[in-house]
């Protein structure tokens, strides 16, 4: 009784307890936000985004940032459309694709980890890069007309009511939560973004650490512009822009500390599905996209804060008790 009560007040229990409630909520102001179709729904216009912040909690946890995700999306998803343009079959282009995404992120290793430069500038110069080779491949022109065996893997379902993008985010959420809990190499993660100098002294190979996280979220990043592509049946240079604020928000919100060496994958999967369902909610009620952006803006600051202050009351609290 006293692990339960304790694993409640975490931030994990706190964020169950807001999930809890919003769904109900929810479920009061429209009988649709139950059902199936909804729910189904509650994922499928969003499913690569959540796909992305799996990736990018690594990242963070680790003491890094990478800004260039959403933009490799686009990228990934304009170079199918242009690869498809110019013959190239589906089947053949996919690989492709995936290979580019994991050269985007081995591109941020390299002057990341070899070069030494800081994470956020990097990725913020390839925000942009990234995002100018996609409008190079497809100009001022918007790309479709692809096979239908493709569009059927984003726009039907493959297994009962589910399609293949919500069933690849499950799988990703346990193997991440797998990794990232029960591996060595997710303790090195969550070491390194504590404290990089110990763990460089204690022998981890630190580098390469950060060198695989990067390369992993471009990947999977690049994965998530394909199932945009199949979702949608067409790209334009534009796909994916400002994806990177919901992403980090989510991640933020999930516990994952902005400074790393904290965080977990449960906390991610939590902040998803409330995320989510907050969006959802709204469009329910006609809440406009602006009003809903600046409600997301809004608990990105707060997924920033709260944390600190809850970690600088626990700290003051240390100092005020009795010895």
């Amino acid at each position: 009784m006293t692990a339960l009560r304790d694993r409640l007040m975490t931030w994990e229990g706190f964020l169950l307890l807001v999930l809890v409630l919003l769904y109900a909520l929810n479920a009061a102001l429209s009988p649709v936000f139950l059902t199936v179709g909804n729910q189904v729904n509650l994922f499928q216009l969003s499913i690569e985004k959540v796909i992305v912040a799996l990736a990018m909690a690594f990242v963070i946890i680790n003491g890094e940032i990478d800004l260039s995700v959403a933009s490799v999306m686009g990228l990934a998803a304009c170079l199918f459309g242009w690869l498809h343009l110019n013959g190239v079959p589906a089947w053949a282009a996919i690989p492709l694709v995936l290979l580019a995404g994991a050269a985007c992120g081995a591109f941020n290793a390299l002057w990341i980890v070899g070069a030494g430069l800081p994470s956020l500038v990097v990725t913020l110069a390839t925000l942009i890069g990234f995002r100018g080779l996609a409008r190079i491949l497809v100009e001022e022109r918007g790309i479709g007309d692809f096979p239908d065996w493709f569009d059927r893997l984003g726009q039907q379902p493959v297994l009962g009511p589910l399609p293949l993008a919500l069933l690849l985010w499950a799988a990703l959420a346990v193997a991440a939560w797998a990794i990232l809990q029960r591996t060595a190499f997710g303790r090195k993660v969550t070491f390194i973004g504590a404290n990089r100098a110990v763990a460089e002294y204690s022998g981890v190979a630190v580098g390469r650490v950060k060198a695989t996280l990067f390369v992993a979220a471009s990947t999977v990043a690049a994965l998530a512009g394909l199932l945009y592509a199949a979702r949608v049946g067409a790209v334009r240079g534009d796909v994916a822009l400002g994806f990177e604020l919901d992403i980090i928000t989510i991640v933020l919100l999930g516990g994952v500390s902005i400074f790393g060496g904290a965080g977990t994958i449960t906390g991610t999967v939590l902040a998803i599905l409330i995320v989510l369902a907050l969006r959802n909610g709204m469009q329910l009620a006609n809440v406009t996209g602006h009003v809903q952006s600046g409600i997301l803006g809004l608990l990105l600051i707060l997924s920033v804060m709260v944390p600190t202050f809850r970690a600088l009351a626990a700290r003051l609290l240390r100092r005020g008790a009795p010895a």
